[in-house]
């Protein structure tokens, strides 16, 4: 093994996925000096959100990608059918049922297409990307010190100093922990599995799919390439004691047959096979106390993941990579003590947590969610304002208005 010990940057971006990779864009173009260390040499499929409300896609624009890219990297969804085992129906348009990622509707997106394609416009904007680099412990700014990080990459041990250190590492960062604001999530213990099938659509538009079981629920969402993308999330005690007993793939089909079943036009058995590795993902959802403080902050899950049956991730983290570099500034004047990005963060997301924790407690009990589904079936202008509030498209307090809750949930 040799050390490489390179010369100080002003910002180290460990983790560049979706959230790291839009930060070194934005900051590359404010002129600092930023290295990103990704521990994969090449990319894989893990556990990740692609489906998303237009809000994702205005973010990309704003970041620079071309609308020629969003189209090759993303499949136009009209709307999101939520279903329930009780055959209860809503469909989700998020303000436009259009039919192409150009036309404002909702998106699945190839997050292999996607991803490489933000670290390439990082790549042009001035960033450098280092693949195949595990970052495998930091030290925080203290004072007007640097901190330093030491990763094992393919030449060996490479140690960084920078001035600013930012994790975009997802939710088991290690940046959150060494700094010490990470905690355990407290929605109880849930597991996510996902995997691609072939769409028998082809790449024709049509809805994307949120179906409620009891003790899970299984998400299906086209995206290019003739594929759908299976997202299942286990919660109920009796699904997770199966999921230990027979393992993922076998329960994973079996929830996605449910899933299937209950089709307007129901697929026959046998279910679809994978077409590429079933992942897994637990614990689903991470907490810190705060995002950033001197000399280092926290960006897309790494910031903190609650869960992703509101399909919210992709925004949060591309609005997060903005605000970070926002409160780091330029050149001429780069912030260190980053807690104004903390509370920019927390202003922009707090309601909307409150609203995604409500839907997580009507998710926990069935009755309750059936309840408020048949409401939102039924109360055309209830339905468009939480298509909207969950999309990420008006502000989430519409959701908590009193006048909104007596409407849906009054008899």
């Amino acid at each position: 093994m040799t050390t490489d010990v390179r010369r100080s940057v002003e910002v180290a971006i460990v983790g560049g996925g979706l959230a790291g990779a839009a930060l070194a864009t934005h900051v590359a173009r404010r002129g600092l000096a930023v290295v990103v260390l990704e521990r994969s040499r090449h990319w894989r499929w893990h556990a990740c959100g692609v489906f998303s409300s237009p809000a994702a896609v205005n973010e990309l624009r704003s970041l620079g990608m071309a609308d020629a890219v969003i189209a090759s990297v993303a499949r136009g969804i009209p709307a999101m059918r939520v279903e329930t085992a009780r055959r209860t129906v809503f469909r989700l348009t998020y303000g436009h049922d259009g039919k192409g990622a150009a036309s404002g509707s909702a998106v699945g997106f190839d997050r292999r297409a996607l991803d490489g394609a933000l670290l390439d416009l990082a790549t042009a904007s001035g960033a450098e990307v280092l693949h195949g680099h595990t970052v495998q412990a930091i030290e925080a700014p203290v004072g007007r010190s640097e901190g330093s990080l030491t990763a094992r990459g393919p030449s060996g041990i490479t140690s960084i100093k920078a001035r600013v250190i930012v994790g975009a590492d997802g939710i088991r960062s290690i940046v959150a922990r060494d700094v010490g604001v990470a905690r355990p999530v407290r929605l109880g213990r849930r597991v996510g599995i996902s995997w691609h099938i072939s769409d028998p659509t082809g790449d024709e538009p049509h809805d994307a799919r949120m179906v409620v079981l009891d003790g899970a629920y299984c998400g299906l969402a086209p995206v290019p390439g003739g594929r759908l993308n299976v997202g299942i999330v286990l919660s109920g005690r009796d699904r997770l004691r199966t999921l230990a007993t027979r393992g993922a793939a076998s329960v994973g089909a079996e929830i996605l047959q449910e899933a299937l079943a209950l089709a307007p036009a129901p697929t026959p058995e046998p279910v679809p096979s994978a077409i590429d590795a079933l992942v897994g993902a637990a614990p689903l959802g991470h907490r810190v106390t705060c995002r950033a403080g001197m000399g280092w902050a926290l960006v897309g899950d790494a910031a903190g993941f609650l869960d992703p049956f509101t399909g919210e991730g992709l925004h949060r983290a591309l609005v997060s990579a903005r605000l970070a570099a926002h409160a780091l500034g330029a050149r001429s004047a780069l912030q260190r003590d980053l807690s104004a990005y903390d509370r920019a963060m927390r202003e922009r997301f707090r309601t909307k947590d409150a609203v995604s924790l409500i839907v997580q407690a009507f998710l926990a009990r069935p009755r309750l969610f059936e309840y408020a589904a048949r409401r939102l079936a039924g109360r055309d202008r209830s339905r468009e304002t939480m298509g909207l509030v969950m999309g990420d498209l008006v502000p989430a307090r519409r959701a908590l208005d009193p006048r909104f809750i007596a409407a849906l949930l009054a008899p």
